[in-house]
């Protein structure tokens, strides 16, 4: 099954997609309220309004998350082109609901930073309440997936050793467009990012550090993980940051980011006023 959530009638909804079409489910506001409401089988067979895939303006998978937890060095190719150690454990930092944006929005380049960068990312999307999961605990609780563009100022990043201040710029990670049950997602899936026609990430979704079930284990551990919530799983190699020279993200640029299974991610970036 594949989910969405749309800007429908002056708000939103969530919609499932049904080949060139999604079928709007009115009853929800969006996906993670549609996951809270637990019924999300039952909508497999619920009847709605329809529209063409290519007229939906998407909004974000999720609007209003409790928590976005993001999983930094956890693509061993990204690690080494990082130039850093494997870690023992998740390495762990958080976003807030307003970095979210949408598939197809143009998204601020703000002129604080001239540093901006693309991390094309898997994204877990949680469907039940969960605290201290054992593994089958943990598979059971992951919705689905979807993909993010994790997109960090650089500069901000690194002027201290937390990398919060690089992450949570306002409409810097765009979630979508759709959400993907594990079922829909082939074993060998990959992940590719684009950017202005050029091929700059392919990495194999599961080369992973740590990997989903994981780090559902993981971070349960320390809070509880709701219906909506959201898991970053990290960036494979072929950032531009650590590119030689150094590559970043200019007035006009558009990002696509491609899973296998989800479908892609596509935005552009226009100059912020300031």
């Amino acid at each position: 099954m594949k989910l969405c959530t749309i800007h429908w009638r002056e708000s939103t909804a969530a919609a499932r997609v049904e080949g060139d079409h999604v079928v709007v489910l009115e009853e929800h506001a969006d996906v993670g309220a549609l996951l809270r409401a637990g019924d999300v089988e039952a909508t497999a067979e619920v009847d709605g309004p329809t529209i063409a895939l290519d007229e939906v303006r998407f909004a974000p998978v999720v609007l209003a998350p409790s928590k976005i937890v993001c999983v930094g060095l956890n693509y061993r190719a990204h690690i080494l082109e990082m130039k850093r150690d494997l870690p023992e454990y998740p390495v762990l930092f958080a976003k807030f609901p307003d970095t979210l944006a949408a598939a197809g929005e143009d998204l601020p380049l703000p002129p604080e930073s001239p540093e901006i960068d693309w991390e094309g990312e898997l994204a877990i999307v949680i469907g039940t309440a969960v605290r201290r999961a054992d593994a089958g605990q943990a598979a059971a609780a992951i919705a689905g997936y979807t993909i993010a563009n994790d997109v960090s100022m650089r500069d901000w990043q690194f002027r201290t050793r937390e990398w919060l201040q690089g992450k949570v710029w306002e409409r810097s990670t765009p979630l979508g467009p759709v959400l993907a049950t594990a079922d829909e997602i082939p074993s060998d899936a990959r992940m590719r990012t684009v950017v202005d026609g050029v091929l700059k990430q392919n990495g194999d979704i599961h080369d992973l550090v740590h990997g989903p079930v994981d780090l559902v284990r993981y971070i349960s551990t320390v809070t509880t993980l709701r219906p909506g919530d959201v898991i970053l799983t990290g960036t494979p190699g072929g950032v531009g940051h650590a590119r030689e020279p150094q590559e970043y993200l200019a007035s006009g640029s558009v990002v696509e980011v491609t899973i296998d299974g989800i479908g892609t991610l596509v935005n552009r970036f226009v100059a912020e006023e300031p």
